[in-house]
């Protein structure tokens, strides 16, 4: 049976790819192509887990192929089946399918109408690879996609300006989820000394065996664990974004923000269940955040005005049930959960539309409000307090930005001095230095060379911090990018077993894809002019082929798994060792910002209102 497993993943690629090859104007091929990939896949899934589960229902678990080994280190692709999958599989496929088929009438003659389909195809080859994943690499690839493919369909609407910044600002969140998973990552390499799989995780005597001795280490990739869940799941303190992210249309809401994208933070705390079982503090902690994120978010869902935003927020004031389910060991109540939320909150989103006109009406004629609430029994203070505050949404954006976000610009507005041309000439002769002192390392005292890869890590940092708050230059900051991998590879190959080869693996997407956007944004620029980034240029509208193109770009230089770059960044933190913490602190906040940043070039670039457009537009949304 595990031969078959593949075919959950061929079958979204193959619809993905032929949703590519058919013309903009062929809706009927598109749609058609779209749920019957979608059809298909779901009739697969229920048949295969009919049969599964009639055969003895044992766990499936395959190895099927090595992309990248060494003495040391083995990156393999690897697939799992078990109850978790077949029910992710099942209401994943299943309203995939349904989404599908509504969408082909809602988006008729939508100007994006291809674009949407080839996306949510993506998105649904994305949801496979992680939920069908046999190991932490393969689900950080599915995780990678959805990422990107969130990003597309909430800036889908990409001529108007709140769709485009809202999807920044969703990017820029599951960024943190990203790295967090990063360090997961790492810190399991060092712990297992090998690329571990979550059949291997089921084994409670190796576990409890390695946990006793590395407690701190097992804490801390459960703490990893945790972040990227919450912010993948809009827990606290990231709940805010998922209503940000209902800009997209309303099918895409649907599928991504309320049943299948959020739950992924789920699927990762059932996935990894067996790892923290035995931390009490973790299961506890989790417990915490998932009753405050509950609390917190019903409160918020009940002062509402936009129904988008009431399904939002009750969609994370369930997932913080599931948190809790999840914590205190109930899988199966936690599964069927989540598959109640996702059919329900589907549902909700779908029809919501109609269900507000129809609302418009009854409140004319036929409102009566509620006898009686629960707010009525608490004081007047403290019923105003909680009211302001929910109104609000407890200031949870505020938060982001004051205590992470702004830090970061303001000291990348400390780097003002840093032109183009200063930029060249500082970087050009001191990474020069830095390629001296790896050669003659050996030579070097042993406390040198020990800081070394820090402090050429803070250079990274800088770049990449400066990148971030540039406002004028796009070349620039798209330099300064390039130059952060440059300096990131170069800080850890003063560690033993990464010099040469290793790094031209983890640079190769980078300098390829660098290269490229380069000459796409001097092309762009010498038909345009300025392409500053203080404002949306929106030059996709003129330039779709250019825009296109550069968005590749954009997705080598992050690390997408397109290049072999994506390899790359699991071999850099595989090589930091487990006691140079502040290496990989300034490594992983490096790759953060610079996800950030490169989708921030593009998004200001290439998407919103186009800079000639003689329309007013809204920059501010309810």
């Amino acid at each position: 049976m595990t031969t078959l497993l593949p075919f959950f993943i061929l079958l979204p690629f193959a619809g993905f790819i032929i949703s590519l090859l058919i013309p903009a104007k062929n809706e009927g091929l598109l749609s058609i192509t779209s749920y019957l990939t979608a059809g298909i896949h779901w009739a697969g899934v229920t048949l295969f887990t009919i049969y599964w589960f009639f055969d003895g229902h044992t766990v499936l678990d395959h190895d099927y192929v090595t992309l990248y080994q060494t003495t040391d280190y083995d990156f393999f692709i690897d697939f799992y089946f078990d109850k978790i999958t077949a029910v992710y599989l099942f209401v994943g496929s299943f309203l995939t399918f349904l989404v599908t088929i509504y969408s082909r009438y809602y988006l008729h003659r939508e100007a994006g109408y291809k674009r949407f389909f080839n996306t949510i195809l993506f998105f649904f080859l994305g949801y496979n690879i992680a939920v069908a994943s046999g190991n932490l690499e393969t689900m950080f690839i599915g995780w990678e996609i959805l990422g990107i493919s969130s990003f597309l369909l909430i800036a889908f609407y990409r001529d108007r300006y709140l769709p485009v910044k809202n999807a920044v600002k969703v990017f820029s969140v599951y960024r943190v989820a990203d790295v967090g998973l990063i360090l997961a990552m790492w810190m399991s390499h060092h712990l297992w000394h090998e690329n571990i799989t979550f059949s291997k995780l089921n084994n409670f005597e190796l576990v409890h065996h390695q946990l006793q001795s590395h407690t701190v280490i097992g804490v801390f990739i459960a703490m990893m664990f945790l972040i990227s869940a919450a912010a993948k799941s809009a827990q606290l303190p990231f709940s805010s974004w998922l209503p940000r992210a209902m800009e997209g249309p309303t099918p895409s809401s649907a599928i991504f923000y309320g049943s299948l994208s959020v739950h992924l933070g789920v699927f990762l705390l059932l996935r990894t269940f067996p790892f923290w079982e035995q931390q009490i503090s973790v299961r506890v902690l989790i417990a915490l955040l998932g009753l405050l994120t509950a609390i917190i978010a019903t409160g918020i869902a009940r002062v509402q005005s936009s129904v988008k935003s009431q399904i939002a927020y009750a969609s994370v004031a369930q997932i913080g049930l599931i948190f809790i389910e999840v914590a205190a060991g109930f899988d199966n109540l936690a599964l069927f959960h989540f598959a109640g939320n996702a059919f329900l909150r589907t549902y909700q989103l779908l029809v919501s539309p109609s269900v507000v006109s129809y609302l418009i009406r009854e409140q004319f004629y036929n409102f009566s409000p509620h006898a009686r609430s629960i707010e009525e029994s608490f004081p007047k203070k403290m019923a105003y307090t909680l009211y302001i505050l929910c109104i609000k949404e407890w200031n949870l954006d505020s938060f982001m930005y004051r205590y992470l976000w702004n830090p970061l610009k303001w000291l990348g507005n400390k780097l003002d001095f840093l032109t183009l041309n200063r930029t060249v000439i500082f970087f050009i002769p001191a990474y020069l230095i830095g390629v001296l002192c790896l050669g003659i390392s050996d030579n070097l005292p042993d406390f040198v060379v020990s800081k070394l890869p820090i402090f050429f890590s803070l250079i990274g940092l800088v770049m990449v911090l400066k990148s971030f708050t540039e406002r004028k230059v796009a070349r620039l900051s798209w330099i300064l990018i390039i130059m952060n991998h440059l300096w990131v590879a170069l800080a850890i190959s003063f560690n033993e077993h990464f010099k040469y080869g290793q790094p031209v693996i983890y640079l190769s997407g980078i300098i390829v894809a660098g290269a490229l956007g380069l000459i796409c944004l001097y092309r762009l620029r010498s038909i345009e002019g300025n392409i500053d980034l203080d404002q949306f240029h929106g030059h996709s509208f003129k330039h779709p082929k250019l825009a296109f193109f550069f968005f590749l770009c954009c997705l080598g230089a992050t690390g997408f798994p397109i290049s072999p770059t994506f390899i790359g960044e699991d071999l850099i933190f595989t090589h930091i060792h487990e006691d140079q913490a502040l290496l990989a602190f300034f490594t992983s906040l490096s790759f953060i910002i610079d996800g950030i940043a490169i989708i921030r070039i593009y998004a200001r670039v290439f998407l919103g209102p186009h800079a000639k457009s003689m329309y007013e537009m809204a920059y501010r949304s309810s």
